[in-house]
């Protein structure tokens, strides 16, 4: 049986404010990391500058494999609740050895990270309840993603990991011209839940035993998708738990006494389900 207390803790962070719903690039050598070089990959991941119309300076991660010409699909990168980090960083690199241009989003601002979980949960919570703010600065990464030299502005998608799945989600949602959403350990009690404006594809990987949703918030979310015959897949992974693909879910679970759990079949399992993903949405 899941442990309630730790779903209405979470649930607070995004889905209790559903009722509030309704470029500037430095490229100078010190900000630029080379993160692998082997064969015909070379991964350059830059530091990147970005502001939405809220004036505050969001501080996101730009990577692409430079030993790869010509324009290739833009995927956003969203954080867990604990900010931008290095965990976002390294699935941009990821996603950059496949081929495309990843963008690891500053959703909080100025680098922001929280150090604790009711930080954590201040963070999500402040932005999240003004939907608007938060699409302002999802539009303005996305909007620095396109007018990269290397990416095909048509093609843009985004992943999400944990509160990062809520808004790549809520996004999507949104109206967001977003052309696939896959996201890992996500909340689903969102601040815009499915509807009409949704054209997205979407993928959503959680884990069967994640005590950060409900049954019924699955139950709700799966009826609304199916009755816009939205294009989606869901996977709940047996005896999986929350934060299931961050390599320290142990020690922060223990840590702050939270339901979290890494698995690292699931996390395999999960990517390599999202790169077929992405790899069907753009084959030619």
């Amino acid at each position: 049986m899941k442990n309630y207390h730790w779903i209405l803790l979470f649930t607070l962070t995004v889905s209790v404010l559903a009722c509030k719903a309704d470029k500037k690039e430095d490229t100078s050598e010190e900000n630029v990391e080379v993160v692998q070089e082997e064969n015909s990959t070379e991964i350059i991941g830059n530091e990147i500058s970005y502001q939405a119309s809220d004036s505050i300076m969001l501080n996101g991660y730009i990577s692409r494999n430079i030993a790869t010409s010509g324009k290739r699909p833009g995927i956003i990168v969203v954080h867990e609740w604990w900010g931008h980090d290095e965990f976002a960083r390294q699935k941009a690199d990821e996603l950059a050895e496949m081929g495309y241009v990843a963008l690891a989003v500053d959703m909080y601002g100025n680098g922001k990270q929280a150090e604790h979980p009711e930080e954590a949960m201040a963070f999500s919570s402040n932005l999240m309840k003004n939907f608007d703010t938060a699409k302002k600065r999802f539009m303005a990464a996305m909007e620095t993603l396109k007018a990269d030299e290397n990416v095909d502005a048509e093609k843009i998608s985004a992943i999400g990991f944990c509160f990062g799945g809520s808004v790549a989600l809520s996004m999507a949602n949104s109206g967001a011209d977003l052309d696939g959403v896959a996201v890992f350990h996500s909340g689903l009690g969102l601040p815009v839940m499915p509807n009409e404006d949704l054209k997205a594809k979407l993928l959503i990987q959680n884990g069967a035993e994640d005590m950060m949703i409900t049954d019924e918030q699955e139950k709700t979310f799966k009826s609304q998708l199916d009755a816009i015959n939205a294009n989606y897949e869901y996977i709940a992974y047996e005896g999986v738990m929350h934060s299931f693909t961050n390599k320290d879910a142990d020690s922060l679970g223990e840590k702050f006494d939270l339901p979290l759990a890494y698995d690292k079949e699931t996390t395999e399992k999960s990517w390599k389900k999202m790169t077929l993903f992405f790899k069907d949405l753009y084959s030619e």
